[in-house]
């Protein structure tokens, strides 16, 4: 007999009753009804808006800036009246 192939699944158990946790088959189904898909799709559908939540939407950066990227971007930034952000809100409020 040969060695059976590795795949890609895990072995799912669903909670004798719904937690924190945890969801029961019933559930399950009620989920998978009111979505009109299969159980298996609800469970990707979750994974998936639990991944957008949970994880970074977005590929790391390089880390800090050095100081040849500062030096340019005050290079590059305009020039003129120094102005805090809140003096800018305050006068924004004012008008």
């Amino acid at each position: 007999m040969s060695a059976r192939k590795h795949n890609n699944q895990i072995a799912f158990r669903y909670r004798a009753t719904d937690s924190a946790t945890g969801v029961s088959r019933e559930t399950a189904k009620r989920l998978a009804a009111q979505l009109g898909v299969d159980e298996t799709q609800a469970i990707h559908q979750a994974l998936h808006e639990l991944a957008v939540r949970v994880l970074p939407q977005y590929e790391q950066d390089d880390g800090p800036l050095t100081a040849a990227q500062v030096r340019q971007i005050k290079k590059l930034a305009p020039q003129g009246s120094k102005r805090s952000a809140r003096s800018s809100l305050i006068e924004t409020e004012a008008a």
